[in-house]
Parts: C-alpha cells; sequence; structure tokens
C-alpha cells in the first residue's frame, strides 16, 4: 500500500473510532441515555432535564478528559522516549508522574488546612513542578549511566518513594477531602468538570501544536546528537524544549486525573507499528489520536465493566498497556 495512503487510511480509522466510542460513552453507563436525546442536547434542543444534566454535567467532561488527557500522556511518554532514546522512557515508568501527585498531594493538604481550595491553575503549577523535579533526578542519574535496564529501575524506585510519602500523608490526614485522595491518587476521570475542561484543553492543545512544530528537529536529533547539531539543531535548547513539553503534560494529566500507568509507553509504540514510520510528522498528531482512543476505552471498561462498582483507570491501562512492554522488552533482546 502506497504510504500516504496508509496514512489517510489510518488517520480516517482513528478518528471514526474516536468519535464512535464517545458516542458511546456518553450514552452508556448506570442510566442509559437515548441516541435521540443525545443528539438533542448536543444540538441545543429541548431534552429531558436529567438525561441533560447527566451529559453536559458528567459525561462529556468526562470524555473530554479521556480524550485530551490520554492524548497528552501518550504524546508526553513520545516526548520521552526520544529524549532519552529509551523505548520504555514514560512519565510513569520513570516516577515523573509519582513526582508530580506527591507536590500536588503536598499543596492540597497545605491550603485546605489554611480554609482554601487552590483552584485548576494552582493543581497545574504544583503538578508541573512535581514533574520537573523528578525529572531532574532522572537527568542526574542518566548522565551516570548509560544502561536502559538501570536507568528505568532508578525511575521505578523514584516513583515508588514518591507514592510512599503520598500514601502515608494521605493516611494520616484528618479532613475528609483530604481522604478522598485515595480515590484520585489510583487515577481516575471521574469527577471532572467543565470548568476543568476549560483549563486543559487549551493547555495541551497548544502543547500539541508546539510539539508538533518541533517534528523536524525531532527527526534529526533521532539520528544522533552529532548529526542533529550539524543540521544546526541547538541539542541544549531543543532537550529543554522536550522536557519543559513533556513535564506540562504530564502534570496537565496528574492533576486532573492522578497517575495513570502505561499509556505513555504503550501507546506510542502501538501507533508506530500501526503507520509503519517513525517519523515524527506522521507520529506525533497520531500519538496523541491513539492515547486519546486508548484512554477513551479503557475509560469505558472502567466504568460499565462491574456497574456500579468503577474500576480506576490505571487498573484497566496496565492490564492492556503491560503486555505491550513486556514484548518491547522481548524484542529488544532478540535484537
Amino acid at each position: 500500500m502506497n504510504k500516504k495512503l496508509r496514512y489517510l487510511t489510518t488517520y480516517t480509522a482513528l478518528i471514526a473510532l474516536l468519535l464512535i466510542l464517545s458516542g458511546i460513552s456518553i450514552a452508556a453507563g448506570s442510566i442509559s441515555i437515548p441516541a435521540g436525546d443525545i443528539f438533542k442536547v448536543l444540538a441545543g434542543g429541548q431534552a429531558d432535564s436529567t438525561y441533560a444534566q447527566i451529559i453536559t454535567g458528567i459525561r462529556i467532561p468526562r470524555v473530554l478528559a479521556a480524550i485530551f488527557l490520554g492524548g497528552a500522556l501518550s504524546l508526553s511518554g513520545y516526548l520521552l522516549q526520544t529524549f532519552f532514546a529509551n523505548p520504555i522512557a514514560g512519565p510513569f515508568v520513570l516516577g515523573i508522574s509519582q513526582g508530580a501527585k506527591l507536590v500536588v498531594a503536598l499543596t492540597l493538604i497545605l491550603t485546605l488546612r489554611h480554609g482554601f481550595t487552590p483552584g485548576s491553575p494552582g493543581l497545574i503549577l504544583a503538578a508541573f513542578m512535581g514533574s520537573l523535579i523528578s525529572t531532574g533526578f532522572i537527568l542526574l542519574i542518566s548522565r551516570r549511566t548509560r544502561k536502559m535496564s538501570l536507568l528505568v529501575i532508578c525511575g521505578i524506585m523514584i516513583g515508588y518513594i514518591c507514592s510512599a510519602v503520598t500514601d502515608f500523608v494521605i493516611t494520616f490526614a484528618n479532613d475528609s477531602d483530604i481522604v478522598n485522595l485515595h480515590s484520585w491518587s489510583l487515577g481516575s476521570f471521574s469527577g471532572t468538570t467543565m470548568a476543568n475542561a476549560r483549563f486543559f484543553v487549551p493547555i495541551v492543545t497548544i502543547a500539541l501544536l508546539l510539539s508538533f512544530l518541533l517534528s523536524k528537529p525531532i527527526s534529526a536529533y533521532l539520528l544522533g546528537e552529532t548529526s542533529a547539531a550539524s543540521m544546526g539543531v541547538d541539542i541544549p535548547r531543543f532537550r529543554l524544549r522536550l522536557i519543559l513539553l513533556s513535564s506540562l503534560l504530564s502534570a496537565c494529566v496528574t492533576a486532573f486525573a492522578g497517575p495513570v500507568s502505561f499509556v505513555g509507553i504503550a501507546v506510542p509504540h502501538l501507533i508506530k507499528k500501526l503507520f509503519g514510520t517513525a517519523k515524527p510528522l506522521v507520529i506525533i498528531p497520531a500519538a496523541f489520536l491513539g492515547g486519546a482512543l486508548f484512554c477513551l476505552l479503557c475509560d469505558l471498561i472502567a466504568r460499565t465493566l462491574f456497574m456500579p462498582t468503577e474500576l480506576s483507570i490505571s487498573t484497566v491501562t496496565a492490564f492492556f498497556g503491560a503486555p505491550v512492554v513486556i514484548a518491547i522488552m522481548l524484542g529488544r533482546q532478540k535484537r
């Protein structure tokens, strides 16, 4: 098949599946909503008030969270894999998500004790700082060793340390709002509001566009730092941009959904296999679409499989994503 035709066909299939899953996610749940009422609400027509409240207040914000935060997580993983030249680098495996979770939890605890709750900008800023701190430790370790296995193990250990401190703080918290952080700390798109979406949608969209503008430097960087420098790429500035963008994307996810596992590792590799190329110009938007589709599917399974009991999103993403990581490792071992 012609490459351009393959790209077009695959993109069309991803977008079509995303639209279908979005419709199913809005309709399905403990209260099933007829398709006719969904169209009436989306078109601004008269519909059952209960259905309208569920659609606009609960399910549409949750679908937006799965799409934009799932896409952000996948794109963050792709940028980290590019930066470290490591196929299993990702915000969850390297402990970046857990670092963001720790700082967000501490911020909530400190602010709630003084009688106020930080808004969305405060949570994003706290998560961003946590992401940068964890990334800083990983960068220090990466300078001391080039072994992929050791870098990953150190990242996992950083993640465990951050998770342990977070769990300790939450466990001994007295405020009921802080105790409720247990569900957030496991990862979930539930509770997302349109007010939240108004913050993360533009931030993630801008980060996606900035990442897309880096397609040419990334293509050069994949050939090696020496080759990229000879092509005019400012390596220190380029690496800084990659880290800042990946940290910002990961921070948005953690601030609103908690840490979500394996999406940032598994989806970029699946997308590369699906498209049959590693060209950043093709893979960057495709990785975003793939992450959105993957998280939308996992969220649908998490909330409908054992209704009314809801699974954490990380439980489902780990179930599907972990085998992909194992396959990646086995494939590298064979090579």
